[in-house]
Parts: structure tokens; C-alpha cells; sequence
């Protein structure tokens, strides 16, 4: 064996020892736990049991998956779950139309999503020449690793949004644009992305860019709301399924009703962990990037951020009081806050940001 082959073999384990690879070691051992632990019925990936009630969104789209047209009976709000159309047809595509097939599909859609998400942000990263292992932190963040879990569509939805924000990194507009429209169809949330870049062009006065943006990421999810509403009377777009309350006027009321409708016990259990992990960098990425903004220092990653992290302002209520729901709104401000950070070398806000691992840790189950 000569020398250059000895030398060849650790840099090619150093290359498969990266973040993307961690990540997904750690969610098959997870998601092996959760299939034996449960008597290896593999419903329990679309039917778990959250917050002392059976089901949850995930469910929704089992149910899409398993009959396109007819599926709206089993649904809280059609159209709002129909809107979210990629994640359910594309596991009925893969999972060959077959129950237990299409439930593998969906985690399967959901795990390449993550790896496709911390692809993008390790490459972004290494672009700004700061550690890779920060995408970590994203990938194991409660609103990817345990949507994933029980199959809600964040992991596909911002995993595409993040490799557009690549693709535009690369002046690959076009590209860009088509993956902005699919991250709209797995989840909506994903059109501040959209909206962030719409505003770069405007102010930038690209109006051709503007224009192609509009056709493409945006017409046709407008189009699928017009169907949406023929069909079943509504648009898809709101603050949420059953039960949920409407986007919030005053900043940060969210969480001030967690107090006001359940007490003070209530607000301390789950109020403060929103206002650490949530509150405290929306704050830090409005301060950033309003600053930033004010002074003309603005770009695509400023605008990313300020998006992100001013509609944190208006959450619902009814995702404030839930933490695994309040998680999956988030995925976003934390792929932003970490890229923002990484560009300004920021490295205080790089190191805080493994707290968001520490919150994770609490929706084990």
C-alpha cells in the first residue's frame, strides 16, 4: 500500500463524518426506538400520541396519501391540509399506493428533506468559511428531527427552501424559483422565503427577477388556492387546523394568552421556554436586521432573517401553547439565524444557537 493510498483513506473518512451523515445515523437509531418500542406497527410514525390526545398532523396526510380525492371526510379543515399537497402525493407515488408503504414513504420524503436542508446549509456555511458542524444544530432541531418523527411536512418543506436559498447563492434564479414553489406546496410558512427574496429584487429594482419570482413561486400556489376554495369553499391559507386561533395583532401575544387563558403556572411551563428559545432571537434577528437595513448594509441573508424572525411577532396563540407546534414554525429562524450569523461572524450568536439542541431534548417522545 503506498503512502498516498494511507493518506487517502482518513480524508475520505473525514468527508463521510460530517453533519448530514451524524444527523442521519441519529434519526434511523430514533426512529427504530419509536417502530420496536411500539410493538413494531409502523402507524405509530402517523398516529403517535401527543398531548394526551391520538393523532396529530401527520395523520392528515397519511390520510391525503391514501385517497387523493376522497380523503376529506378524516380531515379538520380540508382545505387548509390540501394546501400541503406535495409531502401526501408524492409518498402515494412512492409508496405505490400500498397503507404501510406510503407510511415509509413519508418519513423516507421527510428524512432526504433533512438531508437535503443540511446539505445546503453545510455547503452555505463552508461558503462563509465557518464550521460546518453548525448545520447540526438544524438538523436536530425539534421542529425537523420530531416533525420528522411524526411525519408533519417541515423537514421537506424548509429542506427545499434552504438548498433554494443555495441554488440562489449560485445565481440559479430559475431553479431557485421552482424550489421556492415546491417548498410552498409541502408548507405554506415557506412563503416568507419567498417574500424575503420578492423584496431584495424590489429594492434592488430587478424587475424581470421580480416578475419570473411571481410566475413561478407564487402564481401557481394562488392557482391551487382557487381550487382549493371551489372545492371546498375556503382557501387553504390560515393560522392552522381545528382549534387553532387567528394570527396575532400585538407582538408576542401568543404567548401572554398562555397566562391570561390557563394562569401564571401555565405561562412559567410553557410561556418561558417560548420566550428563551422563540422570543429572545426573533428579537436578536429583528435588532440585526433591522439594523442592517437602516444602515444600507442590506442583502438576501438580512432580508431572510427580518422575515423570519418578525413573523414570530404574530403567532397564533394556539401555536405558542403547544412546543412541538411553536418547534415546527421555527425551522426556518434557525437556519437564518445561523447563516446571518455565520456571514457577520458572529460567534456568540453561533455558540447560543446549540441551546435550540437543549429544547429539542424536551419533545422526546
Amino acid at each position: 500500500m503506498t503512502t498516498a493510498t494511507t493518506a487517502t483513506a482518513p480524508r475520505r473518512r473525514l468527508r463521510l463524518l460530517r453533519p448530514v451523515t451524524l444527523a442521519l445515523v441519529i434519526y434511523l437509531l430514533y426512529f427504530a426506538l419509536i417502530y420496536f418500542r411500539n410493538g413494531s406497527n409502523p402507524l405509530e410514525f402517523v398516529y403517535p400520541t401527543i398531548s394526551g390526545s391520538a393523532g396529530y398532523d401527520g395523520q392528515f396526510a397519511y390520510c391525503i396519501a391514501l385517497d387523493p380525492t376522497n380523503a376529506a371526510p378524516c380531515l379538520d379543515v380540508p382545505a387548509y391540509r390540501y394546501q400541503r399537497i406535495l409531502h401526501p402525493i408524492t409518498a402515494r407515488f412512492l409508496g405505490l399506493q400500498n397503507s404501510v408503504g406510503i407510511i415509509w414513504a413519508l418519513l423516507a420524503i421527510n428524512v432526504a428533506g433533512m438531508m437535503l436542508g443540511t446539505l445546503a446549509l453545510e455547503s452555505l456555511l463552508v461558503d462563509l468559511k465557518v464550521s460546518r458542524w453548525y448545520a447540526l444544530i438544524y438538523a436536530l432541531f425539534g421542529g425537523v428531527f420530531f416533525a420528522a418523527r411524526v411525519n408533519t411536512p417541515e423537514p421537506l418543506a424548509y429542506g427545499l427552501a434552504l438548498a433554494a436559498i443555495w441554488l440562489a447563492a449560485r445565481k440559479q434564479w430559475t431553479l431557485q424559483a421552482i424550489l421556492l414553489l415546491a417548498a410552498a406546496f409541502a408548507k405554506e410558512t415557506t412563503l416568507i422565503f419567498t417574500a424575503a427574496y420578492l423584496a431584495q429584487f424590489v429594492l434592488d429594482r430587478r424587475w424581470w427577477a421580480t416578475l419570473r419570482l411571481l410566475l413561478i413561486a407564487v402564481l401557481p400556489f394562488v392557482i391551487w388556492q382557487v381550487v382549493l376554495r371551489s372545492w371546498f369553499g375556503a382557501f387553504g391559507v390560515g393560522s392552522g387546523g381545528a382549534m387553532a386561533t387567528p394570527f396575532e395583532i400585538i407582538p408576542f401575544m401568543g404567548i401572554w394568552r398562555i397566562g391570561l387563558e390557563k394562569g401564571i403556572a401555565a405561562l412559567l411551563l410553557f410561556g418561558f421556554p417560548a420566550l428563551l428559545f422563540a422570543v429572545v432571537p426573533s428579537l436578536w434577528g429583528l435588532w440585526k436586521g433591522g439594523r442592517d437595513l437602516i444602515s444600507g448594509r442590506r442583502n438576501e441573508y438580512t432580508l431572510l432573517l427580518l422575515a423570519n424572525a418578525a413573523i414570530m411577532l404574530f403567532v397564533p396563540y394556539s401555536t405558542y401553547r403547544e412546543a412541538l407546534g411553536l418547534a415546527r414554525f421555527m425551522p426556518g429562524l434557525v437556519a437564518m439565524v445561523l447563516l446571518y450569523a455565520a456571514l457577520k461572524r458572529e460567534r456568540r450568536a453561533l455558540i447560543y444557537s446549540s441551546l435550540w439542541l437543549v429544547w429539542g431534548l424536551l419533545l422526546v417522545g
